[in-house]
């Protein structure tokens, strides 16, 4: 998932980048494909160069040192609001069909109400970025129909929905989660199957949702990972705290 989400990032793009996987994503790119991208981090980071060590946090001191800026997270508000920030990645405990995210609410196994830290910054990225992708593992109770609780905005209810609340035009290019991704089409402001991994049935995908998505024709198979990015996520994540790799 982290390795596939690395690829929608571009060479020299801006990219606001969300905590834990999202970074890691970011941190492949740039390492193989996209060197010249600029990362933001809403506690008022800019960093042209990756740091050189882990982060749990983005506050982690090995961020901060050498970064391009060390600002505020209004100075980072507001270049968003300016339209300068390309792509930003996010994840989120569900993502619903018109790529609306929740990270305010879940429900547990017994049923009870579980809060969750909210939005952070993701509201204001959703809102304002020039488009984002969203990164969550393939489960039903996290791919589904209608998100219990919009933190996030992607297309709300549907066609004209962001015109109408007055958010710029952006929105949700793609969900990538551990079988699939998942792209939006923009007359209905839906996601539909754009791609599966090797050795993902679509079967398989549409068993782990809760709803049924159209399905790209042709659907798309994810082209095998390099040498290269493979190298790149394990220098950057070592004993696999994020990824959860074995060995």
């Amino acid at each position: 998932m982290v390795l596939r989400a690395a690829r929608e990032i571009q060479e020299g793009e801006t990219v606001f980048v969300g905590t834990r996987l999202p970074l890691l994503a970011y941190l492949v790119a740039k390492a193989t494909h996209a060197p010249g991208a600029v990362a933001l981090y809403e506690n008022g980071l800019i960093r042209e160069e990756a740091a050189r060590e882990l982060l749990f946090t983005m506050g982690d001191p090995p961020n901060i040192l050498n970064a391009t800026s060390a600002s505020t997270t209004l100075d980072m508000m507001g270049m968003m609001a300016a339209g300068r920030v390309d792509l930003g990645l996010l994840g989120g405990a569900e993502v619903d069909r018109f790529g609306n995210v929740n990270s305010t609410e879940v429900f547990d196994d017994s049923g009870r109400p579980v809060r969750l830290p909210g939005s952070g910054g993701a509201a204001d990225i959703a809102s304002l970025a020039r488009r984002t992708v969203i990164l969550l593992p393939h489960e039903k109770r996290r791919l589904v129909d209608r998100v219990r609780f919009r933190t996030s905005p992607g297309y709300g209810d549907g066609p004209e929905f962001r015109e109408r609340v007055g958010l710029p035009e952006g929105g949700p290019t793609a969900i990538v989660t551990t079988h699939a991704v998942f792209r939006f089409d923009r007359a209905i402001a839906e996601a539909y199957l754009y791609e599966i991994y090797p050795g993902v049935t679509v079967d398989h995908v549409l068993v782990g949702m809760s709803w049924a998505p159209r399905i790209a024709q042709p659907l798309g198979m994810t082209r095998p990972f390099s040498g290269e990015e493979i190298a790149a996520l394990r220098r950057i994540d070592p004993d696999g705290f994020w990824t959860g790799r074995a060995g």
